[in-house]
C-alpha cells in the first residue's frame, strides 16, 4: 500500500507537470497559481489510494485524481467570486489577485481542462468514470443553489442543511472513492460502499468546516475566522441558532444578522449566542455521528482490515483539526 505522503507527493508532481497553453498568459497563470496553494489535495490522494486497495499499480487513477482535482478547485475559484471571498488557503483569492471575469473565464477553462483528463481515463472505465463524473458535477451545482437560496430564508431546517452540504461537499469525496475503486477493479458492492464512506465523511468534514470557521486558529485554518457570521452564511451553527426555541436569543440573532458595519462586533455577539446554545457541542456531536456511519461503511468492504487503516487513519485526521 502506498502512504497519503506518497500519494500527496504524486500528485503534486503531476501537477507542477500540467503542460498549459503559454498564450493567453492571464488565462492559464490563475490555474496554475490556485493548483500550486498549500493543501492537503484530499480529493486526489483519496482516488489514488481507494485504485490502490484493490491493485498495486494506480497509474491509470492518475488521470482522475487530477480530474477530481482540478474540477475542485474550479469550484472554489467560482465560489469565492460568489462569496466575495479575499483569502483562500492563507493567499489572495484569484479574483483578488486579478479581477473577476478573469476568475470566472479561468474558472471555466479548468472545468475543460478536468474533462479532458477524465477522458484519459481506461477505456473499460471511461462511459462509467464519465457518468459519475458529469453526475457529481450536476449534483455540486444544485447544492451550489441550495446554498445560495438559503442566503435569502430564515427558515431552514436542519434537515434541508444537511442535504445541501451532502451535494455541495460531501457527493464529491464519495466520487473520489468510488472512481479510484472503479480503476482498481472493485466490484459493484465495495464501489458503494467507498462512496458511503466519503459520502459521510464528507457531511463530518463540512461541520467541522463550519466549527473552525468559529473557533479555529486562522492561522492553521488558512484564513479569518468569524467569515461566515459576517456574511450571514447560513451554516450548520447558524442554521439551528435560529431554529432555537430561545426566543430571546432568537431576537438578538435576527437583530445582529441585519448589522454589516460592524464585524468584530458581530462575530464577538454571534458566537457568545451559539455558546449559550451549545451549538458547538450540537455541532460536534452531529459530525460524530456521520463520522461513525463512516466508519460502518468502511467496515463492509470485503478487503483485508489492514488495508483500511489508511482510510481510517486519514479520515481520523481530517476531523482532527484544530480548533
Amino acid at each position: 500500500m502506498i502512504s497519503f505522503l506518497e500519494a500527496l507527493s504524486l500528485v503534486e508532481e503531476k501537477i507542477k507537470a500540467i503542460n498549459y497553453p503559454r498564450h493567453p498568459q492571464r488565462l492559464y497563470q490563475p490555474i496554475a497559481y490556485l493548483l500550486a496553494m498549500k493543501g492537503k489535495k484530499i480529493r486526489p490522494v483519496l482516488t489514488l489510494l481507494a485504485c490502490n486497495l484493490y491493485q498495486t499499480e494506480i497509474s491509470d487513477a492518475i488521470p482522475v485524481a487530477l480530474a477530481w482535482e482540478i474540477f475542485h478547485n474550479f469550484t472554489l475559484m467560482h465560489d469565492d467570486v460568489m462569496d466575495k471571498a479575499d483569502v483562500r488557503r492563507g493567499q489572495a483569492t484569484v479574483h483578488k489577485k486579478w479581477n473577476e471575469n478573469t476568475a470566472i473565464l479561468s474558472g471555466d477553462s479548468m472545468l475543460i481542462l478536468a474533462y479532458r483528463y477524465i477522458a484519459q481515463s481506461p477505456a473499460g472505465h471511461l462511459k462509467e468514470l464519465l457518468d459519475l463524473f458529469s453526475l457529481t458535477a450536476s449534483e455540486i451545482c444544485e447544492g451550489q443553489e441550495y446554498d445560495m437560496q438559503f442566503e435569502e430564508r430564515l427558515d431552514v431546517s436542519e434537515e434541508e442543511y444537511m442535504h445541501m452540504i451532502r451535494l455541495k461537499t460531501a457527493v464529491l469525496l464519495g466520487a473520489c472513492l468510488k472512481s479510484g475503486a472503479m480503476v482498481g477493479g472493485a466490484g459493484k458492492e465495495d464501489q458503494n460502499r467507498l462512496y458511503e464512506f466519503g459520502i459521510h465523511l464528507g457531511i463530518a468534514f463540512q461541520i467541522q468546516d463550519d466549527l473552525l470557521d468559529v473557533y479555529g486558529d486562522p492561522v492553521l485554518f488558512g484564513k479569518k475566522t468569524g467569515g461566515d457570521i459576517v456574511c450571514n452564511k447560513k451554516t450548520y451553527l447558524l442554521v439551528n441558532a435560529l431554529n432555537t426555541k430561545n426566543e430571546n436569543e432568537r431576537k438578538k440573532l435576527l437583530w445582529w444578522l441585519t448589522i454589516n458595519d460592524r464585524p468584530e462586533e458581530k462575530i464577538e455577539a454571534v458566537t457568545a449566542l451559539y455558546n449559550t446554545l451549545c451549538l458547538r457541542e450540537k455541532a460536534q456531536q452531529t459530525m460524530e455521528k456521520s463520522y461513525q456511519k463512516a466508519m460502518q461503511a468502511l467496515e463492509l468492504v470485503e478487503i483485508a482490515d489492514d488495508k483500511k487503516l489508511i482510510l481510517k487513519n486519514l479520515a481520523e485526521e481530517l476531523l482532527n483539526r484544530k480548533l
